[in-house]
């Protein structure tokens, strides 16, 4: 079996990228070992972040820094048998994190972000799933009137830089639009121009049978055979193409280093629970408790509660500690009642040290692209980057300059 274009990885990225090559008159053959949508792209908060124009920094200052060594924070945890190996990573990411570098990293970020809801709202609307999109932003409540502050500061300087929208709301306003959250909490911001996913999952499925309604083929089969001549085994037989379009997520670097490439790729994992409400409670948005670090989110089979971030290698054995010491927390933020999982779910969020996604050619391979590294926002940026990816492919005019983003930046 020829095609064009071999899409290695069905999650939120692997699905946009097989679409716009397909809407572009590729023919596209997408491969994984699973249905679309069934990985890291099935559990996250479900959220499309407009605002999110700088990426999620390691911390830098002491106290931070101090209160994550002790390991018993809720937002962040670590596996203390994992530190060494992950040290080289986190030592550059933290360096990357300085205010400078921040800045500088936030400009390149931002010429993706700003596309985000409006490529998905293109997606939706192709594959006739707009009503898993639910318009509204998301909420980021405070209890101190420190962090109240210092996150109020940030969101007006996302606003004079980028222009990105958002609403104070005291404890009054809060009430209003979310009557069931803890009534003891001070105040809130909502960032308005993002929106929400009520299932995650059910839209990467739906944007996948939209690239089967155009004309795309998925295949069962195992990335990791790729060869240099872009032969991939499958269920139904071996697929040739003139391209390959890495898109695995937490699992690219292990094919990307079969070939030769050495990326600094580390994992943030993290887990998800949904629950049941009591007395008929409604939360109209997702909420984010940021002194506690957790998120509520409203989906279609309950309140998913999402954790932190868990730093630990991709394979190590799940550890839902985060989430065992937020739930007691998240009974008081909204009432949730019973757990509807049998077990808690985890995924991992495939990261770079400079928080920048790798998204363009091989340097080193005809015919070989990347796509992933795109950390917390996987959901967020995979229609925009699917359409970058597939305008390179087939030498388009450019949404977006694809510079910051070049494999070549970890390629010595």
């Amino acid at each position: 079996m020829e095609f064009d274009v071999v899409v290695l990885g069905s999650g939120i990225i692997g699905v946009s990228v097989a679409i716009h090559l397909q809407m572009r008159g590729r023919s596209v053959a997408l491969i994984d070992l699973k249905s679309p949508g069934n990985e890291t792209s099935f559990g996250n908060a479900g959220l499309i972040q407009r605002e999110g124009v700088y990426p999620y920094a390691f911390p830098r200052d002491i106290g931070s820094l101090l209160k994550y060594a002790l390991n018993n924070a809720p937002d962040v945890r670590y596996h203390p048998t994992s530190i060494l190996k992950l040290a080289p990573f986190l030592w550059k990411y933290w360096i990357n994190s300085n205010s400078f570098r921040h800045a500088k990293i936030a400009r390149s970020y931002e010429t993706l972000i700003k596309h985000s809801v409006k490529e998905h709202h293109f997606l939706a609307d192709a594959a006739d799933a707009r009503h898993l999109l639910r318009s509204g932003g998301w909420i980021k409540v405070f209890r101190t009137p420190k962090k109240q502050d210092t996150e109020l500061e940030f969101a007006e300087k996302c606003t004079r830089e980028y222009g990105t929208q958002f609403e104070f709301l005291d404890s009054h306003s809060l009430q209003q639009i979310e009557p069931d959250l803890d009534h003891s909490l001070l105040s809130a911001i909502r960032y308005t121009d993002s929106e929400a996913v009520s299932d995650p999952g059910a839209l990467v499925t739906a944007y996948a049978e939209y690239f089967d309604h155009l004309g795309g083929q998925f295949f069962f089969g195992d990335a990791f055979s790729l060869s240099n001549q872009w032969t991939v085994k499958t269920e139904q037989g071996s697929i040739r193409a003139d391209s390959a379009v890495i898109a695995l997520g937490p699992w690219s670097d292990i094919l990307s280093s079969r070939l030769g490439y050495k990326f600094p790729l580390a994992v943030k994992r993290g887990y998800h629970m949904h629950y049941g409400v009591r007395n008929h409670a409604c939360l109209s948005h997702p909420v984010l408790d940021i002194e506690n670090g957790f998120l509520l989110a409203p989906m279609s089979r309950g309140i998913r509660l999402t954790t932190g971030a868990e730093f630990a290698t991709r394979d190590s054995k799940k550890t839902p500690a985060q989430l065992d010491m937020v739930e007691p927390i998240a009974r008081t933020l909204f009432p949730i009642t019973t757990r509807l999982d049998e077990a808690p779910w985890m995924g991992s969020r495939p990261c770079t040290p400079d928080m920048l996604p790798i998204i363009g050619p091989a340097p080193r391979h005809k015919g070989l692209w990347f796509a992933f590294g795109h950390a917390h926002h996987g959901l967020t940026l995979g229609p925009i980057t699917g359409r970058l990816l597939a305008e390179m492919m087939t030498q388009q005019d450019l949404i977006v300059d694809p510079l910051p983003f070049s494999a070549k930046r970890f390629i010595l």
